[in-house]
């Protein structure tokens, strides 16, 4: 269980470890020879860090949980298994700490991300900035409303921006190191929407079908903007925001007001709750939303069109307990690939 001290409180922290060797060469899960002792520093920190995330207020108020979400999965997704060496085949090692990945063209606007989990960082310096991500992210899935996952902690980070995975460095991906495309022409070559979520999240990163379509699922939180990712004729402001992303909307989970920034494109109505909205919400026989006032983006409709996928899909509309369930197993599996953890077993809070 989390401590209970206040969130913030001062706290005195051994000094931090020094840089040790990683030995892993498997993929998910990596396991690391430790350099730790019973007298671990990084327990006391995490586990008030989750604290804090959990119950400091910081996540909702600020309503920031959707990029947090983002900031994670774009560090986890530059892994890619066919690479056997650590930190060369990517996934959570904190590189999206660094302003080299955080330049790829699928990480836009993710700068403001890392910058909100500063305090945290100086406040915890034994959490790894690979854990830091993760367990932000974990934090705002429950925080909107979303299942309560079994995480593991532990992992080492990479110490310098010279570590970081190269843009153009994934066999067959032309750049961001694999992660989607948000339209073609996909950076694979795949011909569809279907073949291109396959090839990033299988091929490269190791999901089945079903795990793929309860990621996907992620969807029902979140924006995107126009000035990002360029997906959306919705930008930055209220003047520029789609009918459900105006300052005035309501989103939240407890039907408060407040969004953050206004602007940009959801595609969902109650785009800070994570439900199954994404699932149920009626499509036509594309693929796509019929409430056209949402985004929606070609992998997107892929999830509803082909036909193992959308076998998947139409299970998480009829009941969102089994999607919470396979959610929370992908969503650990996410925040795992690659990782070099030390102690070999990892750190359960």
């Amino acid at each position: 269980q989390a401590l209970s001290a206040p969130p913030f409180s001062p706290r005195a922290s051994p000094s931090a470890p020094p840089p040790m060797a990683c030995g892993c060469f498997r993929g998910i899960g990596e396991l690391c020879a430790g350099i730790f002792g019973s007298g671990d520093p990084r327990l006391a920190e995490l586990k008030n860090l989750q604290a804090d995330l959990r119950e400091d207020g910081f996540i909702d108020k600020r309503n920031c949980g959707p990029i947090l979400m983002r900031l994670a999965w774009h560090d986890s997704g530059t892994y890619d298994q066919r690479i056997k060496t650590w930190p060369e085949r990517g996934g959570t090692m904190g590189g999206n700490w660094f302003e080299e990945q955080l330049g790829f063209g699928a990480n836009a606007g993710l700068v403001k991300a890392r910058d909100l989990l500063k305090p945290y960082k100086e406040r915890y310096p034994n959490v790894s900035t690979a854990d830091l991500l993760q367990m932000a992210s974990a934090a705002s899935v429950e925080l909107m409303g979303g299942p309560r996952m079994d995480m593991t902690y532990g992992r080492r980070a990479i110490e310098s921006a010279d570590q970081c995975v190269k843009s153009a460095s994934r066999d067959g991906f032309m750049h961001s190191a694999g992660l989607p495309d948000a339209f073609p022409p996909f950076g694979d070559g795949a011909p569809s929407g279907a073949e291109h979520v396959r090839s990033v999240l299988g091929k490269k990163m190791g999901f089945t079908d079903r795990e793929i379509v309860a990621l996907s699922g992620a969807h029902t939180v979140g924006r995107v903007f126009k000035e990002r990712s360029g997906a959306c004729p919705f930008g930055y402001g209220n003047a520029a925001a789609s009918k459900y992303t105006k300052e005035t909307c309501i989103a939240r989970r407890d039907g408060g007001k407040g969004i953050g920034m206004a602007g940009g494109g959801s595609w969902t109505e109650n785009w800070l709750t994570f439900d199954n909205r994404y699932f149920t919400q009626p499509k036509d026989a594309k693929g796509w939303p019929v409430d056209k006032d949402l985004v929606w983006l070609d992998t997107d409709a892929a999830i509803f069109t082909d036909p193992i996928f959308k076998g998947v899909a139409d299970e998480y509309a009829k009941d969102s307990a089994l999607f919470f369930k396979d959610y929370a197993k992908a969503h650990k599996k996410l925040s795992e690939l690659g990782a070099c953890f030390d102690p070999p077993q990892g750190l359960k809070l």
